[in-house]
């Protein structure tokens, strides 16, 4: 049974940090690129980074761009979403995926077969 638990999310002051994690099991954790994903109150779920297996492509959306850095440990099975210079409209329920999809498709959500249950990220102005 394949399992994603993202923590690290809390209420944060706008230009502060927060590094969120997700943790993996019961998958080939080295195999999957991994995805973050975040939804706004009243908004789509949206895309915000994803990170290929061994780590040598990130991409990012251009709303986090230079603020957020995706990073990932195979050894521990475990991705990392270090967000800096927090902006109010950051404020979202963070989602961590994991799926195979060809780099150029990393965006899109429907390329993800896994997903985690979220975390909250509310940043105060």
């Amino acid at each position: 049974q394949v399992q994603l638990v993202e923590s690290g999310g809390g209420l944060v002051q706008a230009g502060g940090s927060l590094r969120l994690a997700c943790a993996a099991s019961g998958l080939t954790f080295s195999r999957y690129t991994m995805g973050w994903f975040r939804q706004a109150p009243g908004k789509e779920r949206e895309f915000v980074a994803a990170l290929n297996r061994g780590s040598t492509n990130t991409y990012y959306a251009d709303s986090v761009k230079g603020r957020f850095t995706f990073s990932r440990d195979n050894a521990k099975t475990t991705v990392y979403l270090q967000m800096n210079s927090l902006k109010p409209e950051d404020t979202a329920i963070y989602y961590c995926a994991a799926g195979t999809p060809a780099w150029g498709s990393a965006y899109l959500q429907r390329m993800y077969a896994y997903w985690g249950q979220g975390t909250q990220v509310t940043v105060s102005s």
